[in-house]
């Protein structure tokens, strides 16, 4: 009695809704509070711990850079997790059972009544139960310990008058000293001057984003990361949203790597920085979210690119 045609029309509909929710939940989730950018062939690689961000951060999610499906990790390095419940092979699995569902419903067979939909539910998380046991003892046995990469050190303090937080050499965990990573992740010999110029464009990119200054961004990053900034930007103004960032201060850094790429450099700086920042109506200026009296911390990995004899570009950040 259930295989009515009004039943299986509401079935289809609500198993419609249901993947379509799971969709869209993956795509917010690659699009907000994710890393965008590129980093050049190391992209879609982790980047190394250093004592500024001690876990290895994920690849890049969002990114122009082709060749993502054949990029492999680093020797030793671990890879990303699927965050979705019904993600990798256990969700292509309970994908095609939920196909095979709904075909059955277009042909007018159903689901075979509601025991035959109960079984098809509990078969389905049986499987992904199992598939996910299997998997997890495989991925035991093959993990590999993650590399540690430190590089170049600076310690806490603020642009203005002294030493920049991003000039100290020697990097430290904690009260003794880091482990040196195998060979040298800081290829290029980060020098001070380069330093400097990464905490100063900190604080401008903030602060142009802030102020909405599409001319100063464009100075400031490559055309990729314009791209998602003015993105960004549009996206809130549709919105009636304006995002400010202020006192923005450098507690903490170190360069996890850089490279050389034909005639381009690389380098990649992790900072642990506080900051002002909120979100507001645009007309009232009522603060929607965030606290315009209490700084936030904040660490990430800021990837700055510049050609041989040119000024340094952000061309990626990470969430460290």
């Amino acid at each position: 009695m259930f295989a009515s045609r009004g039943f299986r029309l509401a079935s289809l509909f609500a198993m419609l809704v249901m993947a379509l929710s799971m969709v869209s939940v993956d795509q917010a989730e690659a699009r907000r509070g994710g890393s965008f950018g590129s980093r050049g062939t190391r992209t879609f690689q982790t980047a190394p711990a250093t004592p500024t961000s001690p876990n290895v951060t994920a690849p890049v999610q969002r990114s122009m850079t082709p060749g993502q499906t054949n990029a492999s990790p680093r020797p030793g390095a671990q890879t990303a997790q699927p965050r979705s419940m019904f993600g990798g092979f256990g969700g292509s699995l309970l994908s095609g059972i939920m196909l095979g569902g709904l075909f059955g419903l277009f042909l007018g067979h159903g689901f075979g009544g509601m025991a035959g939909l109960f079984g098809l539910l509990v078969q389905g998380v049986l499987i992904f139960f199992v598939i996910r046991f299997v998997m997890g003892m495989l991925s035991r046995n093959t993990r590999q310990p993650a590399a540690a990469g430190a590089g170049m050190n600076y310690a806490s303090g603020s642009g203005g008058s002294g030493p920049s937080p991003l000039s100290g050499l020697g990097g430290q965990r904690g009260s003794g000293p880091a482990r040196a990573p195998r060979g040298n992740p800081d290829e290029l010999g980060v020098k001070p001057g380069d330093l400097d110029r990464f905490e100063d464009m900190l604080r401008e990119v903030q602060f142009a984003f802030g102020r909405e200054d599409y001319s100063a961004l464009r100075q400031l990053t490559t055309p990729e990361m314009m791209s998602y900034l003015s993105e960004e930007l549009g996206e809130n103004a549709s919105r009636g949203l304006k995002n400010e960032v202020s006192e923005v201060k450098l507690l903490k850094g170190d360069v996890a790597e850089s490279w050389r790429e034909g005639n381009q450099d690389y380098a990649t700086a992790a900072m642990h920085y506080t900051s002002i920042d909120v979100t507001r109506d645009r007309e009232s200026g009522r603060v929607v979210e965030g606290d315009a009296e209490v700084a936030t911390e904040t660490t990430e990995l800021w990837t700055f690119v510049r050609t041989r004899g040119s000024e340094w570009k952000l061309s990626a950040i990470q969430q460290a």
